[in-house]
């Protein structure tokens, strides 16, 4: 780490000086400052990486990383707090900071953490829903890259549907040296419940009325990669306590096997539900829960991104464009006012199939306010609890007109839904529905 520049701020002239003359023996160069004020009036073009107090006089450290950000949003930050902080400078680090220390701390602590930091100057390349340059999405990214190339091997992804929890889950498995390997997605819904079993861990021929051979279960595939659970809180409570077992030491039993079988495997699982909450009804396993909550990456909502939806939009109307081979539409003023005010309750994915909407039906344009489905015309966004209220509402209708139309019979309601009988019946319990 010879010749990095570490800009040190912090006003403990005693920390201070021991960083300085301990960073110095390892070679970096050292500039200082003694207060948030100081240190935004330092040149920042010849900075490799910044060790920052939360605690400052005057303005504070995250007043201080605000002003860093937007004069140098990719430099690395190392917040530094004090003992009791920690939850403060895990909120550091949600606003951009690249990671955090809490005093007092070891030397090669604090080398170990710049190392790994300055491991970390390729940004993530954009994908389609990880494109985005607010705070929220550079510490995604900075996020992503610190896990991916971590050794963590279950990791828990946190958001609303629509957000792109697939296409973090895909980046973790790219960056990590796990990359040349499977990446395998399951969707833990759409699988009808009778089979996840065997879909997961396989199956011995035999082992149930229409296995005519051995099977390869997707544990297996994703052997030396990654495994990807979407929709974990679909998974039935008789499997948990399976994929419970194989996540505390990476053995399993296929269906019908009287042997044990193992498998290093990258498990990243998501979930839009609060999992906290099931496991307080009794819909999800308190251990599983555990297991799995350990690294956990929350991905920000599409209204809490700022400008990002304008840049988004306009990507997606270019790979639209090209898609459909006419030229692009062109947001209006009015237009682009609008996706700002909207509160998008289908995240990035809504935005996207209005994109591509828009394409179809209006090829080239520009494209005004007036162009806009209803609820994007500016019109009083409804409170989000009124929201909730009138899509249960829907749902339970749906759910209650398929139960009828099917005579009660479930399985049928599931197929007039579209849905795995285990889905509806997961839908069944949230709802109160009983039949």
């Amino acid at each position: 780490m010879s010749d990095v520049h570490v800009l040190i701020v912090d006003d403990e002239e005693a920390l201070v000086r021991s960083l300085s003359y301990a960073l110095r023996g390892e070679g970096m160069r050292i500039s200082t400052a003694n207060s948030g004020e100081a240190a935004l009036q330092q040149p920042l073009d010849d900075i490799d990486i910044v060790l920052l107090d939360l605690g400052l006089p005057g303005i504070d450290g995250m007043t201080t990383l605000d002003g860093l950000r937007q004069r140098s949003p990719h430099l690395p930050v190392i917040m530094i707090s004090a003992h009791g902080d920690t939850r403060a400078a895990v909120q550091a680090v949600k606003g951009g900071a690249t990671d955090y220390l809490t005093k007092p701390f070891e030397l090669d602590d604090l080398l170990a953490t710049i190392s790994s930091t300055l491991a970390l100057d390729t940004p993530v390349e954009p994908v389609a829903g990880l494109q985005g340059q607010s705070v929220a999405m550079t510490a995604l990214h900075a996020a992503v890259q610190r896990i991916a190339r971590s050794s963590a091997t279950r990791i828990l992804l946190l958001g609303e549907s629509g957000t792109g929890k697939t296409l973090v889950a895909q980046a973790l498995h790219t960056y990590s040296s796990r990359a040349a390997s499977a990446f395998i997605e399951v969707n833990c819904a759409a699988l009808p419940e009778q089979l996840i079993e065997a879909e997961l861990f396989g199956s011995e021929k035999g082992a149930y009325t229409g296995a005519h051979q051995k099977r390869a279960g997707l544990v297996s595939q994703a052997n030396g990669g990654t495994l990807f659970l979407d929709e974990i809180g679909e998974l039935p409570l008789s499997l948990q306590a399976k994929l419970l077992h194989f996540l505390e030491n990476g053995n399993y039993r296929a269906v019908g096997a009287n042997q044990a079988s193992s498998a290093d495997v990258r498990v990243v699982a998501a979930t839009n539900r609060d999992l906290a909450d099931d496991v307080r009804l009794g819909r999800f396993r308190e251990d599983l829960f555990y297991r799995l909550n350990v690294i956990t990456v929350e991905i920000p909502a599409l209204r809490e991104r700022g400008e990002d939806v304008l840049l988004l939009a306009q990507h997606f109307a270019q790979r639209q464009a090209l898609e459909e081979g006419v030229s692009p539409i062109q947001f209006l003023p009015d237009c682009m006012a609008a996706l700002r005010r909207h509160r998008w309750p289908g995240n990035v994915r809504e935005l996207k199939n209005l994109v591509e909407r828009l394409t179809i039906l209006s090829p080239g344009q520009g494209i005004s306010a007036a162009m806009l489905p209803m609820p994007l015309q500016g019109q009083e966004v409804q409170p989000t609890h009124v929201l909730g209220d009138q899509l249960e509402r829907a749902e339970r209708e749906l759910v209650t007109d398929a139960l009828n139309r099917s005579a009660g019979h479930k399985g049928l309601a599931a197929q007039l839904l579209g849905i795995s009988r285990h889905a509806l019946k997961r839908r069944l319990q949230r709802l109160g529905i009983e039949r």
